[in-house]
């Protein structure tokens, strides 16, 4: 199974695959994660609560880092959205409003992973120098 670098790419991916595409399934809901923990089904109030706001929490990391995505999978990804209010990002940090670079990819070392990428929406997001990649690579950029 592949392994990625970034963990904010792997999010783009995963929201691609798990909330767009469905899948990649089942789908991770931290408030489930919660309430099978007996912490309750409120993720904002439990972030708010034990100082993980504008932090990913740590079960939704741990889930991410370890969710194995095949091959087939990966290449089944032609479209990837970097818009701050995608579900994967509510699902690691429920209490953040987008403002900052939690979520920002700092390297596309992982792009090869995804052999049939044709566009990126909110490439806004990335650096100047990573939208340069993406164009290098002939990938559509939609600001």
């Amino acid at each position: 199974m592949t392994r990625f670098k970034d963990f904010n790419f792997k999010l783009a991916v995963v929201e691609q695959l798990m909330y767009t595409d469905e899948a990649l399934t089942p789908a991770y809901s931290l408030a489930a994660v919660l309430k099978e923990q007996g912490l309750g089904d409120d993720p904002w109030g439990w972030a708010s609560d034990n100082g993980l706001a504008y932090k990913v929490v740590p079960q939704s990391r741990e889930f991410f880092e370890r969710l194995e995505i095949s091959d087939e999978l990966l290449a089944g990804v032609e479209e990837l959205c970097l818009d701050g209010g995608n579900q994967v990002y509510q699902e690691c940090a429920p209490v953040w409003d987008g403002e900052d670079d939690l979520f920002a990819i700092a390297s596309l070392e992982d792009l090869d992973l995804l052999p049939n990428l044709k566009r990126v929406e909110f490439a806004e997001a990335l650096s100047e120098e990573l939208q340069e990649v993406l164009r290098a690579r002939g990938i559509e950029i939609d600001d």
